[in-house]
Parts: structure tokens; sequence; C-alpha cells
């Protein structure tokens, strides 16, 4: 379960086309068991996209809620409800370059929007730029910075992509942090990994750092290839098993980190070179296999 805040409030005409949707049966139970009555319930399907492509996410999920009817038709994510919305949330160049390839639905995208990197977590040196999804670091010596995503988790499996669109310098740093990890230090060191709340694979040197050590060179193999800009890094987080392992061009690299606390664990990143660029993009659960 991803741990986030609450979204804003709901939609005055939600509240009576639900209240409707659970009237005939007396209770939302009744509604939901029998599959959407009342006069709500029984809206065609195209008057009910028409209506749902006006509503805010918050809305949507509260209405995915309301009775099968409903649900049925927000389960198709790639319907006008969602590609509508999409159009109103996401960034023109986000939409049409390929930075969200690897989502083929319009509500994937939205979720990787909803989990981007934060531009209210993250160093003051930092800032996300109008896709929504790339930090830049700004030109700013002797220090490094980081930033958090803006959904953390506490149970389940999940999977990101993070990759460099700029050189890497001394320390380019992937990995987790808690909401306690630091975001900001003096000199240029490995950020995520300097202390006990964050884990960290830096890509430069191919080491894995925890509690302010190296603890071990990953991934492990002889003459381990050096990381290219540009190249798509997966990052699995396994909440159940407390694993956080890496991909790389679809290959499993192996887990880079075993017994990960049971607290809220976010997606995190750490730079230290002048203009540099990241891009992180959720992407749900990982496929086995």
């Amino acid at each position: 379960m991803s741990v986030a805040a609450g979204g804003g409030g709901g939609s005055p005409c939600l509240g009576a086309a639900a209240a409707s949707c659970s009237s005939a049966g007396g209770s939302s139970y009744a509604a939901a068991a029998s599959g959407g009555a009342g006069v709500a319930g029984r809206l065609p399907a195209r008057v009910l996209e028409h209506i749902f492509s006006y509503l805010e996410l918050s809305d949507l999920m509260r209405c995915s809620l309301v009775c099968w009817h409903w649900n049925n038709i927000l389960a198709d994510e790639n319907s006008e409800v969602w590609r509508s919305l999409s159009s109103r949330t996401l960034s023109d160049e986000a939409l049409r370059s390929d930075i969200l390839c690897n989502l083929p639905t319009y509500r994937g995208k939205l979720k990787a929007f909803q989990h981007a990197l934060s531009s209210h977590d993250c160093s003051r040196n930092v800032y996300v730029k109008k896709n929504g999804f790339t930090l830049h670091r700004n030109p700013i010596a002797q220090s490094t910075d980081g930033a958090r995503g803006k959904i953390g988790f506490t149970e389940g499996r999940h999977a990101w992509e993070i990759w460099w669109e700029g050189p890497l310098g001394t320390v380019a740093v992937i990995g987790i942090a808690t909401k306690r990890a630091a975001m900001q230090c003096q000199g240029y060191v490995a950020l995520l990994g300097s202390d006990d709340q964050s884990w960290g694979w830096n890509l430069v040197d191919n080491n894995l750092l925890h509690n302010g050590e190296v603890s071990g060179n990953f991934p492990q193999c002889n003459n381990a290839p050096k990381y290219q800009i540009g190249e798509r890094i997966r990052v699995i987080l396994d909440m159940d098993d407390k694993t956080l392992a890496f991909e790389r061009g679809f290959e499993f690299l192996g887990i880079a980190f075993r017994g990960l606390p049971k607290v809220c664990l976010f997606p995190a990143v750490s730079a230290v070179y002048g203009n540099t660029e990241v891009t992180m993009v959720y992407l749900g659960k990982p496929l086995d296999g």
C-alpha cells in the first residue's frame, strides 16, 4: 500500500450520484452487491464516461468504489476518462516524448506522475522540470543534492525506472530513503547510503552504500559494465520480502539489499554534477520472470 496524503474534496455531483447508486438497496453495501442498483447504476456507460471525464483523480478513485457498474467503466485504463484527465494533468512533453514509453495506458501514466520525484522534498539546489518527471541539479559547487519520490511504501512490490540525462560526475547514487534521510550535504559524497536512513547504488564506482559504509560491489560479476548515460535502470522494491534489487536492459542484476526495515521507504536519487538531469518514472508492480 502506498503512503500518501489524501486528495482534494470530491465533486458535488459525486455525492448525489453515489447516494443514488446505493439508495435502492438501503445501503452502499447492498448497492455494490447488486452491481449498482438505482438510477446512477443504470446510466449508460457512454453517459457515465462523459461525466467522469470532467472529474479529477481523487473523485474517480471514489467513483470506482461506488458500485460494480462504475468500477467496470473505470477499469478501462485507456478510456476517454483517463485520456481526458491525462491531457489536463500531464505536460505535453511528458505525453509526446519517450519519458512514459514503457507505460501503455493513460491511467498508468497518471499513476507515474503521482509517484514522481517531489519538487517539495528535495535539496534547494535542484528542481523538477515542467515535464513533471525530470530533476535538474543547479551548478552549485561543493554540494551533493538529492530528492525523494512523492509517495513512499510500507508494503507490496514496486518498480520504477531511473536514468541520467547528463554527466554523472564523481558520485551518482540511486536507491531508497526514509523521510528522515538528508537530501543535501556539503562536499561531493554519496549522499544516499551515508547514514542508516538510506540505501544506494553508486553508478560511478558500482558500489553499494548504507550507513556510511561500502557494503560490496554491484553487480557481483567480473568487469561489471559502467553505467552509460541514458541507460534506464529498473529499481525493484519488495516491502514484503524486505529487499531492494536492480535490473538493467531487462537483465536482472540481483538483490542489492536485504533485511530492509518495516518503515515507509521512498524512491530517491542524489547527484553532484552541475546541470545534470535525472528522470524517474514509477511503473507499478514489477512483472515476474
